[in-house]
């Protein structure tokens, strides 16, 4: 088994911003298979696939983003799962909009959703994948997070997503150091 978690705020405020690409990457994986169970758990939304024979689990935390962890750290403990068999999807404004980067583990670059997730497991032995938003050419960091994509940006980050998706596929069937490979 293996957790797949996308970092987002939830309600539909927000709903579309840049700061849920990860809620987005998650229902774009989940869009590819049949969901076989929802539920909720733990301030989490938890949907339920196996990609081959291998369940799955797609967490989207429910804390808001700054307090994920307080959703993912008692997942893991609850399903009995290791940090290798946990990735995290969130959003990152230092890399350019449209760009992944994947990571076997690392700091939180400033995002504090994975500050509190990495706060919580009292780790950051983790693997990640950041998806690049991009910094706006002036105005405030959160304006633009919370911002939605305008018309130029919405084709982009929908191949981005995909792709991102693609990863987790890579990431389940043949591991982190396969998805670094096809990805970075």
């Amino acid at each position: 088994m293996k957790m797949i978690v996308g970092l987002g705020n939830p309600g539909k405020d927000y709903k579309d911003t840049r700061h849920n690409i990860g809620f987005m990457v998650l229902e774009e994986l989940a869009s590819r298979y049949q969901v076989e169970k929802q539920e909720s758990r733990f301030d989490a939304i938890i949907g339920h696939i196996r990609i081959n024979s291998e369940k799955i689990l797609l967490v989207k935390p429910l804390t808001y983003m700054n307090l994920s962890g307080r959703a993912v750290q008692p997942l893991l403990h609850w399903y009995k799962l290791s940090l290798e068999e946990l990735i995290v999807v969130f959003d990152d404004m230092d890399l350019p909009a449209g760009s992944l980067r994947i990571r076997a583990f690392g700091g939180s670059g400033g995002h504090k959703g994975m500050a509190s997730i990495s706060e919580r497991l009292a780790s950051k032995e983790f693997a990640r994948i950041r998806v690049g938003i991009g910094r706006p050419e002036k105005g405030e960091a959160v304006n633009w997070v919370l911002g939605r994509f305008n018309r130029d940006e919405k084709e982009i980050f929908q191949n981005t997503v995909r792709s991102a998706a693609d990863a987790l596929e890579i990431w389940v069937k043949q591991g982190i150091a396969a998805a670094m490979n096809a990805y970075n």
